[in-house]
């Protein structure tokens, strides 16, 4: 069969000299609140998406004016751990620069949503100041790897959560595009970066990985293209089982894009995660449809080469055959409000965030309180992939204080929400999502 050109996408990621493109230069022109055509697609690697508000296309249409652009942040922020510190600088960052909300994502991470184009290089910077940065937060790379935040008392978290951090960095790209554009790094002559692992033009779209710590599976283990379950055996991690092709996503009123579940392909010492992910990865970057975008992402390539194409493909590049997965059973996805007692003695509370939206409406200052919990925390926070917050690591003697602030700005909402209202999740939809059909995140509760 003949070979098919490329999208749009890919010739704009080999033109871009390693994700470069004409970014400087775009956000240098004063004349308009948007990029360059191709670099709206590069900004996508850098962390951040252009969006406007479509409430105010018509009017503004009318009235002869360019769309309202905007940006959307987001962060990379692995295994969705932060510090209080970072969450303070974050929600300052909101109010300064954004609309006035953090958005926590499915992703266990933090968007910012309404930053205009002269404040975006002072945002992203105040970001890794705050050693938040953005870097593969968006784009055809691997995304934020996720894991299970854990609530219940389990010591794997920690070592789950070393490993989503290390996973993260290991897939990261090696370009130095970022450092030079948003933090004015020393900028290098000559050709640019080699990218030993992704290839000169990235992968074909958007990566997902996932780390599971079973009995829950918060984190949606088969709707990643790659996934690794925690296996415990008389307490310690024995290793990983293998999961490898999901993804839930389709196009609407197209029938050759559908939902799919990975497909379990065996355990995994701790010692092979890497070598394990990286073959993954690299079976995508060279077989992956580079053509069309909606039959871009890896379950597509599995679907259509088949499991056993995979599973020998993954065999002949590891050098090995995995052993069979091992038993495992997970029995929820949900967060368990409230305080939970760890296995260390500390106490995590979790609180329910309608949508993620970290915001003060009315009586309910989740914004205010939030900030005001960071201010006396002494642990950490954990991002949950249900889009809640867990209060991390917090003292016996601390718990009063918390559940006093919590009360007092509203927070604690999960005490008297039906469970329909409790598990509710929406996308963002109107008025910045440029693919949304129908309102969302607005129409909730």
């Amino acid at each position: 069969m003949a070979a098919r050109e490329p999208s749009s996408v890919e010739r704009i990621k080999a033109a871009s000299r390693g994700l470069r493109g004409s970014i400087v230069e775009s956000l240098a022109d004063p004349v308009t609140g948007s990029l360059r055509e191709d670099d709206r697609q590069l900004i996508k690697f850098h962390g951040s998406y252009q969006q406007d508000d479509r409430d105010q296309r018509e009017q503004r249409r009318h009235a002869k004016l360019e769309p309202a652009w905007s940006f959307m942040i987001r962060a990379r922020l692995p295994g969705g751990v932060c510090t209080p510190a970072q969450w303070l600088a974050l929600d300052a960052l909101a109010g300064r620069h954004g609309n006035g909300t953090l958005r926590l994502t499915t992703r266990q991470s933090f968007q910012l949503h309404g930053i205009v184009k002269p404040a975006l290089k002072a945002t992203i910077a105040a970001m890794n100041a705050a050693l938040v940065d953005t870097i593969s937060a968006c784009g055809d790379v691997n995304r934020n790897v996720i894991a299970s935040p854990n609530p219940l008392a389990s010591p794997l978290h920690a070592e789950v959560y070393d490993w989503a951090v290390r996973l993260s960095e290991r897939l990261l790209p090696r370009s130095r595009a970022y450092h030079e554009l948003w933090l004015d790094g020393e900028k290098l002559v000559g050709a640019p970066e080699e990218e030993p692992l992704l290839g000169p033009v990235y992968l074909p779209r958007k990566f997902k990985v996932a780390i599971a710590v079973p009995p829950l599976n918060d984190v949606d283990i088969y709707s990643n293209d790659l996934g690794f379950t925690a296996i415990e055996e008389q307490g310690r991690l024995a290793g990983f089982n293998l999961s490898v092709g999901g993804g839930l996503g389709a196009t609407h009123g197209d029938p050759a894009t559908y939902p799919r579940l990975a497909d379990r392909y065996g355990f995994l010492l701790p010692e092979q995660l890497f070598a394990v992910a990286e073959a993954v990865v690299a079976i995508q970057r060279d077989h992956g449809d580079r053509s069309d975008r909606s039959h871009a992402r890896l379950k597509y390539t599995i679907a259509d080469r088949g499991v056993d194409w995979f599973r020998a493909e993954l065999e002949r590049r590891l050098g090995l055959a995995l052993a069979p997965a091992r038993p495992c059973v997970f029995t929820d996805t949900g967060d368990r409000f409230g305080w939970v007692e760890t296995h260390d003695g500390r106490w995590n509370l979790t609180l329910r965030i309608e949508s993620g939206r970290v915001v003060d409406a009315g009586e309910r200052r989740l914004r205010t309180g939030l900030a005001r919990i960071a201010e006396i925390h002494r642990g950490h926070f954990r991002l949950t992939p249900n889009q809640n917050l867990i209060i991390a690591g917090v003292a016996p003697a601390d718990r009063w204080r918390i559940d006093a602030l919590a009360a007092g700005y509203g927070l604690d909402g999960y005490r008297r929400a039906v469970p329909v209202a409790r598990d509710a999740l929406a996308c963002v939809a109107l008025p910045t999502c440029p693919l949304a059909m129908a309102e969302a995140e607005r129409y909730l509760p």
